[in-house]
């Protein structure tokens, strides 16, 4: 496996890749197979205690001949490492262009990718010349991990030093479609010309949709993997129909669905559910003083990163001593980090000009608190910063805590995760598997994991007004059974609490539909 992040090492996560890395391939060791899991190291895996280099060897990129070092890492503390499952970085400067321990670079809007486009480019040469030069046995199958991984698909075609590839097997998994590592194929010094000079490349097999002068590692992927894969079977239905973001808050295929349309007909395009790691799933009894507690050391802790007091952690303290005595009746909460993706429908009008948020506020009412946990956007930071300000049962918390998640997910009555697409989701898991019903939009793997009065409560709509105006319906009418319905409530929360998304049924399904039924030896 290739990959940009992987949770079973310290530091090595982001987003939901990691998440992915680190609990898939135990899965598939449990099934008979070995697996090796390949990242950058980023300039600071290959340096921590236990790292051992494997091997030294050049490659080419670039226009010049680079010394690239292949190390196994040990994995983090507190991760159950399998013996089968290798896990291995490869480390040069190139790695580290925003310096080390930073996974991805932060560049400016006018060359969106620049750096991480060439980071991952050079990082996929490195992985076609590890295994044409023999410093890992050649795998059954290479399973390539979103639009990072991409440019080995195009070397493994174009360039004949790694034709050899051609007879493995290459699966290719989209995690996120909105991010497809656009740039340019010449002209500038992060471009595909720059980066392989000596690749000759059908114009049609690299260029992107809309912009026929830049690349699309995302697209190229997609028309060169054996099998495509997305990580619900919702989402995989949902891309291969245009977007309508404006109108309708829906997002599609991105741009590429005519690519998605022609893998699905040509039976290369799979959706399979990721699956939930419930191994560590112990019972905690979050006393609410426990929680108001941690959350108060928390927001104090971010507060001391900077010299002065940011408005929403002031906000935020003042919130907590309201409720610091007593537990509200009702704690709802949401965490994910600030984009259109996961709160648009949160700050869209509704018929009145109000916000689906405070409406959602109204319905809560006084005795209530909706508790929401993220960072990101400055303009969704700015707005709720302003809702706290005027609603006494808002308490947002801007940054990010995994002990505060944790706690999130065990103490709170109703998780609300109203996403205007979400490729599988892992939040909604987390929530139900600590025993929390969840209130989603009927999307990509929200839909396939919650379902409306059995787990969980579910709204759509065609427009984002109408889709507005049903998230603020269905959390009222989620409110008002579980005050007037105790049972049927006490039903649904088990109901959620015994939903299981096993990472042992996923795996059978990627060596069935994904890896053609390759498997042990």
């Amino acid at each position: 496996m290739l990959a940009a992040e992987n949770d079973a090492l310290p530091k090595a996560k982001v987003g939901g890749i990691g998440d992915v890395l680190r609990d898939l391939p135990p899965a598939l060791v449990e099934l008979g197979c070995r697996v090796t899991v390949i990242i950058p190291g980023y300039g600071h895996l290959s340096a921590q205690p236990g790292a051992q280099a494997l091997a030294t060897f050049p490659v080419s990129f670039a226009g010049s001949t680079r010394q690239v070092v292949l190390y196994s890492v040990p994995t983090r503390p507190g991760y159950a490492a399998s013996v089968q499952v290798r896990h291995w970085v490869v480390e040069h400067p190139l790695f580290s262009l925003c310096g080390p321990g930073h996974l991805y670079c932060d560049d400016p809007p006018g060359r969106p990718f620049a750096r991480d486009a060439t980071k991952f480019a050079f990082f996929c040469a490195a992985a076609a010349e590890l295994l044409v030069q023999g410093h890992c046995e050649m795998p059954e199958v290479i399973h390539l991990h979103d639009w990072h991984t991409a440019f080995f698909l195009l070397l493994r075609r174009c360039r004949s030093r790694y034709w050899p590839l051609q007879s493995v097997r290459c699966v290719f998994t989209i995690h996120n479609l909105a991010l497809q590592g656009v740039r340019p194929l010449d002209d500038d010094p992060s471009s595909l010309a720059k980066w392989f000079p000596d690749v000759n490349y059908p114009h049609a097999l690299v260029a992107d949709p809309r912009w026929p002068q830049c690349m699309n590692p995302m697209a190229t992927a997609i028309r060169l993997a054996d099998a495509v894969h997305t990580v619900s079977p919702s989402y995989a239905r949902e891309i291969l129909h245009p977007s309508d973001v404006e109108a309708r808050g829906y997002y599609g295929g991105e741009g590429l669905e005519r690519d998605l349309m022609q893998a699905q007909a040509q039976d290369r395009l799979h959706g399979i559910l990721n699956g939930c790691n419930y191994a560590d799933n112990y019972p905690v009894d979050w006393h609410w003083s426990d929680v108001v507690q941690l959350l108060n050391r928390q927001i104090l802790a971010w507060v001391g990163r900077s010299a002065q007091v940011a408005s929403c952690h002031f906000i935020a303290l003042n919130q907590l001593n309201r409720w610091r005595t007593r537990r509200p009746e009702t704690v709802m909460t949401s965490i994910g980090r600030l984009t259109s993706q996961k709160f648009r429908l949160l700050i869209q009008p509704c018929t009145d000009g109000r916000s689906a948020l405070e409406h959602l506020l109204d319905g809560l009412g006084e005795q209530g608190v909706l508790i929401l946990l993220g960072q990101g956007d400055p303009e969704y930071r700015q707005f709720f910063t302003e809702i706290a300000g005027q609603r006494g049962n808002f308490l947002f918390l801007y940054g990010y805590s995994d002990t505060v998640s944790q706690a999130l997910y065990h103490c709170g009555d109703l998780f609300l995760m109203p996403s205007s697409f979400e490729p599988c989701g892992i939040s909604q898991m987390l929530a139900m598997r600590a025993g929390q019903p969840c209130l989603v939009r009927d999307v990509g793997g929200l839909h396939d994991t919650v379902s409306h009065g059995v787990n969980g409560f579910v709204f759509s709509g065609d427009s984002l007004s109408e889709q507005a105006e049903h998230l603020v319906m269905t959390v009222h009418e989620a409110l008002k059974l579980r005050r007037n319905y105790p049972e049927r409530w006490h039903d649904i929360v088990h109901n959620a609490a015994a939903a299981r998304f096993l990472w042992s049924d996923s795996a059978q399904a990627y060596i069935k539909q994904l890896y053609g039924g390759a498997g042990p030896r």
